[in-house]
């Protein structure tokens, strides 16, 4: 699996245009969280990458150095906010011609799945966690605070 994680002062998901429009997901300082499911993908990497997201040290301490998770974001134990939004686009394979391949994604349904799982997992180790429409178009709406954004992946057993 992949996230593409970006330290936020806000973030926001909206689904749909116009009067139909709707807001999916809203924190504030936190952290955004693109996520795409690969071929091969099991919930072990699901868990792994979790992991990883929860405690990656991002956010400054006191001393102005990037040592804390968005899980102890403050230094005093406050948890930030994390917006999960699927991008099968992240598993892209961009090493030949101007258009991308997608072959290396998981299939829909089983991006699906871990994607469900993923957030359900998040919802049960951090206290705030709003998500994305799966399958939706989307607006995402942030402002980047550094900017901050880094690439994490837990690839399958197999590679």
């Amino acid at each position: 699996m992949i996230a593409l994680i970006q330290r936020v002062s806000q973030a926001r998901v909206t689904v749909g245009e116009g009067a139909q429009a709707r807001v999916t997901g809203e924190i504030g300082r936190g952290l955004l969280a693109l996520v795409c499911a690969e071929r091969g993908d099991t919930n072990a990497e699901a868990d792994r990458l979790l992991a990883k997201l929860l405690s990656y040290r991002v956010f400054s301490d006191t001393a102005g150095k990037m040592n804390l998770p968005v899980r102890d974001m403050d230094g005093r134990g406050g948890a930030g906010g994390l917006l999960v939004v699927s991008q099968f686009t992240l598993a892209a394979d961009t090493n030949s011609g101007t258009r991308p391949s997608f072959t290396p994604a998981a299939a829909p349904e089983d991006g699906r799945r871990l994607y469900d799982y993923f957030v359900a997992r998040a919802r049960e180790s951090h206290p705030h966690v709003e998500t994305g429409e799966f399958g939706a178009m989307m607006q995402v709406s942030l402002t980047n605070d550094g900017p901050v954004t880094f690439w994490l992946r837990s690839p399958p057993a197999a590679q």
